[in-house]
Protein backbone atom coordinates (compact mmCIF):
# COMPACT_ATOMS: atom_id res chain seq x y z
CA UNK A 1 0.00 0.00 0.00
CA UNK A 2 3.09 2.32 0.76
CA UNK A 3 4.24 1.55 -2.31
CA UNK A 4 1.16 2.54 -4.22
CA UNK A 5 0.97 6.05 -2.37
CA UNK A 6 4.30 6.63 -3.21
CA UNK A 7 3.52 6.11 -6.79
CA UNK A 8 0.71 8.40 -6.74
CA UNK A 9 2.88 11.14 -4.87
CA UNK A 10 5.66 10.82 -7.63
CA UNK A 11 2.55 11.16 -10.53
CA UNK A 12 1.69 14.27 -9.12
CA UNK A 13 5.29 15.52 -8.54
CA UNK A 14 6.30 14.80 -11.88
CA UNK A 15 3.15 16.21 -13.51
CA UNK A 16 3.85 19.52 -11.51
CA UNK A 17 7.59 19.01 -12.88
CA UNK A 18 6.43 18.75 -16.34
CA UNK A 19 3.93 21.55 -16.25
CA UNK A 20 5.71 24.19 -14.54
CA UNK A 21 9.93 25.10 -14.22
CA UNK A 22 10.94 24.11 -10.81
CA UNK A 23 13.04 26.14 -8.50
CA UNK A 24 16.76 24.60 -7.20
CA UNK A 25 14.56 23.45 -3.82
CA UNK A 26 11.71 21.76 -5.45
CA UNK A 27 14.08 20.26 -8.12
CA UNK A 28 15.56 18.28 -5.04
CA UNK A 29 12.44 17.48 -3.32
CA UNK A 30 11.35 16.11 -6.96
CA UNK A 31 14.58 14.09 -7.09
CA UNK A 32 13.99 12.94 -3.65
CA UNK A 33 10.43 11.42 -4.00
CA UNK A 34 10.93 9.95 -7.58
CA UNK A 35 14.13 8.51 -6.18
CA UNK A 36 12.63 6.69 -3.26
CA UNK A 37 9.03 5.64 -4.96
CA UNK A 38 11.63 4.69 -7.88
CA UNK A 39 13.75 2.23 -5.47
CA UNK A 40 10.33 0.96 -3.37
CA UNK A 41 8.88 0.10 -7.09
CA UNK A 42 12.19 -1.74 -7.82
CA UNK A 43 12.07 -3.98 -4.26
CA UNK A 44 8.45 -4.89 -5.14
CA UNK A 45 9.61 -5.72 -9.05
CA UNK A 46 12.23 -8.06 -7.48
CA UNK A 47 10.26 -9.65 -5.09
CA UNK A 48 7.53 -10.13 -7.76
CA UNK A 49 9.94 -11.74 -9.90
CA UNK A 50 9.11 -9.13 -12.72
CA UNK A 51 12.84 -7.84 -13.34
CA UNK A 52 12.25 -5.97 -16.30
CA UNK A 53 10.00 -3.62 -14.20
CA UNK A 54 13.18 -3.49 -11.72
CA UNK A 55 15.18 -2.58 -14.30
CA UNK A 56 13.40 0.26 -15.83
CA UNK A 57 12.76 1.97 -11.91
CA UNK A 58 16.48 1.07 -11.54
CA UNK A 59 17.00 3.61 -14.38
CA UNK A 60 14.41 6.20 -12.72
CA UNK A 61 16.00 5.90 -9.50
CA UNK A 62 19.64 6.45 -10.82
CA UNK A 63 18.33 9.54 -13.35
CA UNK A 64 16.56 11.80 -10.60
CA UNK A 65 18.88 10.53 -7.44
CA UNK A 66 19.62 13.72 -5.43
CA UNK A 67 23.13 12.38 -4.45
CA UNK A 68 24.49 13.15 -7.76
CA UNK A 69 21.91 14.92 -9.87
CA UNK A 70 22.28 15.20 -13.43
CA UNK A 71 22.45 18.16 -15.41
CA UNK A 72 19.94 18.16 -18.01
CA UNK A 73 18.19 20.83 -20.58
CA UNK A 74 14.39 21.47 -20.34
CA UNK A 75 13.83 19.98 -23.04
CA UNK A 76 15.70 16.90 -21.89
CA UNK A 77 13.97 17.05 -18.13
CA UNK A 78 10.57 17.33 -20.02
CA UNK A 79 11.51 14.29 -21.91
CA UNK A 80 13.01 12.41 -19.20
CA UNK A 81 10.16 13.44 -16.65
CA UNK A 82 7.17 12.53 -19.30
CA UNK A 83 8.52 9.01 -19.95
CA UNK A 84 9.01 8.32 -16.12
CA UNK A 85 5.13 9.93 -15.60
CA UNK A 86 3.89 7.73 -18.07
CA UNK A 87 6.19 4.63 -16.35
CA UNK A 88 4.53 5.02 -12.80
CA UNK A 89 1.07 5.34 -14.79
CA UNK A 90 1.68 2.06 -16.17
CA UNK A 91 3.09 0.35 -13.48
CA UNK A 92 -0.19 1.36 -11.45
CA UNK A 93 -2.29 -0.06 -13.96
CA UNK A 94 -0.83 -3.25 -14.29
CA UNK A 95 -0.60 -3.94 -11.15
CA UNK A 96 -3.67 -3.04 -10.21
CA UNK A 97 -4.77 -5.69 -12.69
CA UNK A 98 -3.46 -8.52 -10.90
CA UNK A 99 -5.62 -10.66 -9.62
CA UNK A 100 -5.35 -11.39 -5.59
CA UNK A 101 -5.83 -14.77 -4.62
CA UNK A 102 -7.92 -15.76 -1.71
CA UNK A 103 -6.51 -17.25 1.42
CA UNK A 104 -7.41 -21.20 2.08
CA UNK A 105 -9.99 -20.89 5.36
CA UNK A 106 -8.18 -21.85 8.43
CA UNK A 107 -12.21 -22.75 9.67
CA UNK A 108 -12.44 -25.15 6.94
CA UNK A 109 -11.14 -28.60 8.05
CA UNK A 110 -10.06 -30.67 6.29
CA UNK A 111 -12.36 -34.39 6.25
CA UNK A 112 -10.45 -37.00 8.72
CA UNK A 113 -8.53 -34.43 10.59
CA UNK A 114 -8.83 -34.30 14.14
CA UNK A 115 -7.54 -32.32 16.33
CA UNK A 116 -4.60 -32.85 18.78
Amino acid sequence: MFTKTMKWVSIAVLLLAVLWRLTASSQVLLEIVVCVSGLLVVTQAVRAGKYFWAAGFVAIAVLFNPVVPGAFSRKAFLWLGSVSLLTFLVSLAVSRRQTILSMPSRTDRAAGSESL
